[in-house]
């Protein structure tokens, strides 16, 4: 059952032709953030390598939203498989196949069946920003410290 604290943000999906037969991005659990993905085909990820993996399907994103494309845990931690522009962004106005691109960060090759959960989906709302050009900035205790300028990991 539906929680009705939880909104739902209705967002069309187009079934492509090599996508019949896959189940829809689903949540796994009523407390998951994400939604699993799963790959539309069939490949060999060779260590260092990145590929655009195609998921079967393409969507429409209410205007305000954006789908967020994260890694699974699971194959980031046991194996090395990654998205490397996390999180990846579907935008509302894309109409494309959606693809998760990933790369392998094993020395394994690592096999990719079609079916098998490749990534996470979450929908998101968009804040869209107005610059606002100032000659001077307000002064801050970091102030222009950049990378690392607040401690590094040996004081963890």
């Amino acid at each position: 059952m539906a929680d009705p604290l939880l909104s739902h943000v209705p967002v069309r999906l187009k079934r492509l032709p090599h996508g019949h037969g896959l189940p829809l991005p689903a949540y796994a659990t009523p407390g998951a953030a994400g939604m699993d993905v799963v790959s539309a085909e069939e490949l060999i990820l060779r260590p260092g390598a990145r590929h655009a993996v195609a998921t079967g399907f393409a969507v429409a994103i209410p205007p305000g939203y954006e789908i967020q494309v994260r890694p699974r845990s699971g194959l980031a931690l046991k194996h090395g498989i990654t998205v490397p522009n996390t999180p990846g962004t579907v935008d509302s106005d894309y109409r494309g196949e959606v693809k998760v691109i990933l790369i392998n960060h094993s020395p394994d090759n690592f096999p990719i069946q079609r079916g098998d959960r490749i990534a996470q989906l979450v929908v998101s709302p968009v804040t869209l920003a107005r610059w606002d050009e100032v000659e001077e900035l307000d002064e801050t205790m970091r102030g222009a410290g950049g990378f690392g300028s607040t401690g590094g990991h040996a004081g963890l």
